[in-house]
């Protein structure tokens, strides 16, 4: 079996969001504990880091949290891990692979013609690359596979 999906996911999913939130907690907890009095001036310094939480968390909920843990290829089927649910898939009942590199954290998402433990798609985040912009050949490859099991079971 070969992994497919990043090293880092962990990061991304668990170590990240107690950054972002516990960095914002603590300056929020300075600015309220440290303005002496209630005034117009000290408004954004409270206001802030309550709207970056409720963006942070928005967008984490929408492009992070939702991502497998890990998903390693084995033959002509993947298996994907996420906490402790696991479910083998046949590459071809993957419909479509599509690859965002430009985001972060790199973003495959595969839509199934069959819904699974996970739904109807699953996400995993793409190894990292060092080039940016570069697209990832493992991902190319894992695309190339899946149009072939296709056209195999027709």
């Amino acid at each position: 079996m070969r992994r497919i999906s990043s090293g880092w996911t962990f990061f991304y999913k668990r170590v990240f969001p107690v950054i972002w939130f516990g960095f914002l907690a603590v300056f929020l907890a300075i600015s309220f504990f440290q303005i002496p009095q209630w005034n117009r001036a000290a408004l954004p310094f409270l206001i802030m880091p309550i709207i970056m939480m409720g963006f942070g968390y928005y967008f984490m909920q929408k492009f992070v949290f939702d991502l497998a843990d890990e998903v390693w290829e084995d033959g002509d089927s993947l298996v994907v891990k996420n906490r402790d649910r696991q479910e083998r898939i046949d590459l071809a009942d993957i419909k479509n692979v599509n690859y965002s590199a430009l985001t972060s954290p790199p973003r495959v998402t595969l839509s199934l013609r069959r819904p699974t433990i996970f739904g109807d798609q699953v996400a995993f985040c793409a190894p990292v690359r060092v080039v940016p912009f570069a697209t990832s050949p493992l991902i190319n490859d894992l695309i190339d596979r899946v149009d072939d099991a296709r056209e195999r079971r027709k």
